[in-house]
């Protein structure tokens, strides 16, 4: 199976295999959103959604991950599948709207720096991928500082100290979706061959 996958991938990825890698992926973010822990005065929540659209992005590239991402945001407009039970549209009225709209800007950034390492040795690769987590991570709470700013009322500093309870345990998770992107690489090397360009 792993050379059958790895052959269509020399070849670009058929648009069905798309379709179910993008769907499978926006399937794991929304599960992932039942976990969810608040913090903080605004009740900001800790999630694993925010670390899995990353791991989305490595795993499959900006293209593939972008796509995971809006069809994620888009699914909450009708679902309440958002960390906490929202639905994307109270999310973009609420301070957390710079978090949910940095997913579209955090994901391809990060999805393209992982896909630089799609045929690099494993310590490059390794390097790659932290970076590409750890630029994802700094996107998302660049935006989430925003819009606290914008629809908190915070000032800049009180915003960005707002940051500070999520950066242990994204680092923590950000450390697992690397190590779990790298395992899924070794299985299957040509996944982000079409993903470079």
């Amino acid at each position: 199976m792993s050379t059958s996958i790895s052959s269509s991938q020399h070849s670009g990825s058929p648009a069905t295999t798309d379709i179910a890698y993008v769907a499978v992926f926006t399937a794991l973010v929304i599960v992932l959103g039942f976990v969810s822990v608040p913090v903080g005065a605004l009740g900001v929540p800790i999630v694993l959604q925010n670390t899995a659209l990353i791991l989305a992005a490595m795993v499959l590239g900006p293209r593939r991950g972008f796509f995971v991402a809006a069809l994620f945001l888009l699914v909450g407009f009708v679902f309440p599948v958002l960390a906490g039970g929202r639905t994307t549209y109270f999310s973009l009225s609420s301070p957390t709207v710079g978090y949910v709209l940095s997913y579209l800007i955090a994901v391809p950034v990060a999805g393209f720096i992982a896909a630089r390492g799609a045929d690099k040795r494993r310590s490059a690769q390794v390097a790659l991928f932290t970076l590409a987590g750890i630029l994802g991570l700094a996107l998302q709470y660049l935006c989430g500082a925003a819009g606290m700013v914008l629809r908190a009322g915070l000032d800049v500093p009180a915003a960005l100290a707002a940051q500070l309870p999520f950066i242990p345990t994204d680092v923590l998770e950000m450390a697992v979706m690397v190590a779990v992107a790298l395992g899924v690489h070794s299985a299957f090397p040509g996944l982000l061959r079409g993903e470079r360009s």
